[in-house]
Order: structure tokens, then sequence, then C-alpha cells
């Protein structure tokens, strides 16, 4: 999603103090190559030490942690910010990567892949919500926006990424048919409770639980196709409650549009992919 704002913020360098503070439980499982595949929200856009400014990708993304974890003998990394479902078979524009699923081999055992939100697209959604909050601090101009006529858009156009994820599983399956394939959901972007906080993130009062709820169904619809299609998935929203974009600097996994934390705006910081890495390594050990 990183369609959201253009530009990232600073990439600076990361001591291994860091993450030595942030030590993630091993799964306990062996597999010899990993495959990763999925969005921003996967590659960690903006987060250090980015390794394919192409791509936005940072080799503190969940996948890089995972790996360190678990050490197969490979890891191919593809995640690549904006990418849709469509980039799994075909040529990303406008920066001309091949298709992520170029990756995939016979013999692969272990694939990750969190996709799906730019299909609604959430950061058009988002977009939408904060010019249309800027303003209007009450009220819910986005989620009237939405379900003017009596039908929830929104809600619609999320349903319609379900068959599209699940085409993604079915051609991970069909490439990869040894794997173990984890489908990674989406973090808590908006509070639990209460109107968000708004001028800071410019969504209006009434809009912050529409925003919450939609987030909450992408993930259902994602769960309910890995269920469908003979993959894991991996909440990452439970354990993300409470650090969301209305939370301190210091306790929020997901930066805000002005980052206080090396991170694309709207996007995991280290500490939501440390986290997200935790949640993929805890659905392997189950």
């Amino acid at each position: 999603m990183r369609r959201i704002i253009g530009a990232l913020a600073a990439v600076g360098a990361i001591t291994a103090g860091v993450v030595a503070t942030n030590s993630i439980a091993s799964a306990g499982d062996q597999y010899a190559s990993y495959v990763a595949l999925g969005d921003s929200f996967s590659s960690a856009s903006g987060v250090p030490n980015q390794v394919s400014l192409n791509c936005t990708r940072s080799d503190n993304n969940y996948p890089s942690l995972v790996a360190k974890e678990l050490k197969p003998s490979s890891l191919t990394d593809v995640t690549c910010g904006g990418a849709t479902t469509v980039d799994m078979t075909g040529l990303q524009l406008p920066t001309m990567n091949p298709p992520q699923f170029g990756a995939l081999k016979p013999d692969t055992e272990l694939v990750t892949v969190g996709i799906g939100g730019n299909d609604v697209p959430f950061a058009g959604v988002v977009m939408t919500c904060g010019s249309m909050g800027a303003f209007q601090p009450v009220g819910s101009p986005c989620k009237d926006h939405y379900t003017r006529g009596g039908t929830d858009r929104l809600a619609a156009d999320i349903h319609k990424v379900g068959p599209k994820v699940g085409a993604v599983l079915d051609g991970i399956h069909q490439r990869s048919p040894r794997a173990k394939v984890l489908l990674v959901g989406y973090p808590a972007l908006m509070p639990e409770s209460g109107s968000g906080c708004w001028p800071a993130i410019p969504i209006s009062a009434g809009d912050a639980p529409y925003l919450r709820d939609a987030t909450k169904l992408l993930n259902t619809v994602l769960a309910q196709q890995a269920a469908a299609h003979g993959a894991t998935y991996v909440d990452v929203y439970t354990s993300s409650i409470g650090h969301d974009l209305c939370a301190l600097p210091g306790v929020k996994w997901v930066e805000g549009l002005l980052p206080t934390s090396p991170s694309a705006p709207i996007h995991p910081n280290l500490q939501g992919t440390q986290n997200q890495a935790r949640q993929v390594l805890a659905a392997l050990h189950r």
C-alpha cells in the first residue's frame, strides 16, 4: 500500500541490539527453501535497511526475521511495495518487476504471502477518508460516501478480493505442491474503540470505527480464503490491538502520516514487522 504517500521515511542504519531486545521464539520446524510473496506490508516499506529500493523491501521485514529463526537453506524474498494479486503472475507496473510466482519452485517447502490490500485498494480508501475528514473532526463523511444509496460499496469491494486471493493460493499450490502456505493478514490501523485521534490522523470520529471494521472485514475474507484453499491464516490483527496509528511513539506498530520511527506512512515499523514475524512463527509452531 505504498501509494498512500509517495515519499518514504528516511532510511537509516539499525543496530543489532534493537533486534536482540525483541527476540522471536523459534517455530522449531525446518524448511529447506522459503519463498516470500506479498505487498508493502510484507516488504516493510521504509523500515531499515532497505535492500531493494525498487520494491521498498527491508532486510528486517517479517520474511527476513522468520528466516533468521528458521535458518532455511534458501530464502527467496520477492515481496514488493504496491503489489496486487495480478502481480503474482504478471509484470508489476510501473517498476517492471517480474511476476512474483517466478520465485516458486516444485521443491519449495514454505511460502508466506501477504496480499489483497492493494486490490481493494485500501490505500485509496484511506486517502479518501483522510481528505474528507481533514476539516471535519466529527461525523462520518467517508462512511456516508461509501454507503450512499443504501449499499456499502467498500464492503462489496473487499468481498470481491476474496476470489482473487483464493486464486493466488491455488496458484501457489500448483507451482509448489509440497509447500506449507501461510496467508498473512493485516494489522490494526485504527483504535479498537473510540473515535480515533483527529487531527493527527485526519479521520472523522464516525469514520474511525468504519475503517476499523473494514480492516477486520478484509482479514475475515482472507481467513475464509485460507481455510478454503489449503493455507494457514496468520492473524496479526489481534496481537496489534493497542499498537495502532493513534498509539504513542514507541507503542505504535504502524506509523502515521508523519512517521516517528523509520517506516513508510501508514505502514508497519520495525516493531510491527517483529510482531508479524512472531505471529508467522507461532502459526508454524501450532
